[in-house]
């Protein structure tokens, strides 16, 4: 190597010391990292050693009762295990040993069952809905260890334990708090061996409301907890059973989603395992199904959150995963509760939307957005058109059939102009057919460009422009999107049949095998197959309208190879969405028979000559003259390069 590769290797030798140098940690940020580590790995070691004498008090407890069923005892093993929970527990021992038992909550749309272990709702019911499979009990969003609730407390001799390890004594108060003489409250309590030093879960339900009030009030545990305690960490885990049948369709719409204090909505990938460490303040968190929600939300934003979403296994009968770690604000005065609010409930728009009436924008919760209506202007369109609509038709007492049938014909009179305006565009470029022949007969493909512009004066002088029929499609498809979305996501079409379809949410399997086919799936839906077909007659009636040119076959066989793709893709949907695009393309057929005898060729084409004519009496613009000078002078130059090009073969 030579000198300046040497130097060179040197430079960058000196820059990567130099920089690994300025960017070293300071002393004193080394001892904070060693702080922060040392404190989670005592965390850890204290939380398995709680779990650890937990199971030994479980233990305990159940040879306890053999001890006094056969006469037995075993003072100095007691006297031990007791020094043990006083040593691990501090304060609270009185709290490491009881029975487990559970308080129900109950209004016409809740049944919640209380654990008095961890003082956490583990069970939740939604009483109007069952899940696919089973018509006899309600549908439970969870119960037992799928789901768990924890907060981290660090005692007065520096313990740290976890609430779900403790137990709690249920204290129902009275029922009447002002004027609400049917609210129902009930009082977890968490007692510690000093008197009048306690820490209450507070539940306080309302009747016909998914959502509770759920209240952290201490009382006077600034003597049994550690003085600088100014937050506790929650841990809440969740896992998501299938309530649906089509578990591929569930999986697509369960998501863990979250709204910072600004507003924005945030979630994690819904097809893969995720994770999210999140910063900023945090004011609810929705662990979300298909067709319904658990959400926490904060009085007080949370801070410093991670998130985490892992999808099961098919062969089990979970769906996702949830978890979230957070830092939550705490008062050990109780000057200050720590306030939350629990959603137990389903997707429906409207309900969630309500919860944000008449509520000052900087304190509207926006849950309305845990139902995905598509795009900003899908979405738009969903909000001001669809849903009033299907309410409005869903009020009368209709049958969804019926609704979305009466939906189907609303939309297409909407977009009939657009609808119109291309078939006349389409039926101008048909009659101009025999003219675009005699222009590609006089201009060969070497002469491309000639024919080009043959073409457009030949369009110009029609007043046909090869846009106008595109530009009415474009005006439709932000309508056709919105249904796409709006018919997989309205919880309204669950448990609802038609005809052969017992639930309009999910697909009408009419043949189901066990080998999964490539695409297809194990099953074929009978409103996706007749979709299908309707999609096949319409592409055949549009084909046989359009002279294709001969070396265009092959995107005419393409066109008929899209409905057999409709059929992979809609195979799983919903058949609500289905049997919409089915009477959408029969109105459109309907349609374009309709245009197509109102429409005379003879006339249409007789009517455009007589317009060029009366373009071509009228002086030209200044622009069109520009535009045809131009023209003129590319044509003079293309014949020049060319002679050019021929002398210098010569």
């Amino acid at each position: 190597m030579d000198k300046n590769t040497w130097i060179g290797f040197l430079l960058i030798a000196a820059i990567i010391v130099g920089f690994s140098m300025l960017n070293r940690p300071s002393a004193e940020e080394m001892a904070e990292r060693q702080r922060i580590q040392d404190s989670i790995r005592i965390a850890q070691q204290m939380e398995a050693e709680a779990q650890q004498l937990s199971q030994e008090i479980s233990a305990q407890v159940k040879n306890d009762s053999t001890s006094v069923s056969s006469g037995q005892s075993d003072t100095e093993t007691q006297e031990s295990l007791q020094s043990r929970i006083a040593a691990a527990y501090g304060s609270f021992a009185p709290a490491a040993q009881g029975e487990e038992q559970t308080t129900i909550l109950e209004n016409s749309k809740l049944r919640l069952h209380i654990a008095n272990r961890g003082g956490r709702i583990e069970r939740a019911e939604l009483k109007e809905y069952k899940a696919y499979g089973d018509t006899l009990n309600p549908l439970c969003l969870f119960r037992g260890d799928e789901a768990s609730l924890a907060f981290t407390i660090i005692t007065a001799n520096n313990r740290i334990l976890s609430t779900d390890q403790l137990y709690f004594e249920p204290v129902r108060e009275s029922s009447v708090i002002g004027n609400a003489a049917d609210r129902q409250i009930l009082t977890m309590r968490l007692k510690t061996d000093v008197e009048d030093a306690y820490i209450d879960f507070i539940y306080t339900m309302l009747p016909d409301e998914y959502m509770i009030d759920f209240v952290i009030s201490p009382h006077n545990v600034q003597y049994v907890l550690a003085q600088n305690v100014n937050s506790l960490e929650l841990k809440w885990r969740q896992l998501i059973p299938q309530h649906e049948r089509g578990r591929k369709f569930e999986e697509r719409y369960a998501r863990l989603q979250y709204m910072l204090a600004g507003g924005d909505i945030e979630e994690l990938s819904e097809s893969k395992a995720d994770s999210k460490r999140e910063t900023a303040r945090i004011r609810w968190i929705g662990y979300k199904d298909q067709f319904f929600s658990t959400v926490l939300i904060a009085d007080a934003p949370l801070s410093s959150a991670e998130f985490e979403s892992v999808p099961q296994d098919a062969y089990t009968r979970y769906v996702k995963q949830y978890e979230t770690k957070a830092s939550v604000d705490f008062d050990l005065t109780g000057q200050n509760i720590t306030a939350f609010r629990w959603y137990f409930g389903p997707n429906h728009y409207n309900t969630l939307k309500a919860y944000d009436d008449n509520l000052p924008n900087e304190l509207k919760l926006h849950l309305k957005e845990l139902v995905p209506l598509g795009w900003k202007i899908v979405a738009w369109i969903n909000k001001i058109l669809v849903i009033p609509m299907f309410d409005l038709f869903m009020g009368w007492g209709l049958h969804i059939g019926i609704v979305i049938l009466l939906m189907t014909l609303v939309i297409k009179l909407i977009i009939l102009p657009f609808v119109f305006a291309s078939y006349r565009s389409s039926a101008k470029m048909r009659v101009l057919k025999p003219q675009i022949d005699e222009i590609n007969a006089k201009y060969p493909p070497e002469k491309m460009q000639e024919r080009q512009q043959a073409t457009m004066a030949l369009y110009s002088r029609a007043g046909v422009s090869p846009m106008s029929g595109c530009l009415p499609m474009l005006f439709q498809f932000p309508v056709l999107m919105a249904m796409f979305w709006f018919f997989p996501t309205a919880i309204e079409l669950r448990g609802q049949s038609l005809w052969w379809a017992e639930d309009l949410s999910t697909y009408d399997a009419i043949l189901t095998w066990d080998t999964p086919i490539w695409l297809l799936g194990d099953h074929l839906s009978l409103f996706c197959l007749i979709m299908t077909v309707a999609n096949f007659g319409y592409t055949f009636i549009t084909m046989q309208q359009q002279n294709t040119d001969p070396s265009m076959r092959f995107m005419k066989w393409m066109m008929y190879l899209m409905p057999l793709m409709f059929l992979f893709i809609f195979n799983d949907y919903a058949a609500g969405l289905s049997y919409y695009y089915t009477l959408s393309l029969g109105f459109t057929i309907l349609q374009t028979m309709i245009f197509r005898w109102s429409i005379d060729d003879k006339k249409l084409l007789a009517q455009m000559e007589e317009n060029a004519k009366k373009r071509a009496s009228k002086p030209k613009s200044g622009l069109m003259a520009r535009l045809e000078k131009m023209q003129q002078e590319q044509q003079r130059l293309a014949r020049e390069q060319a002679k050019q090009q021929a002398k210098k073969y010569r």
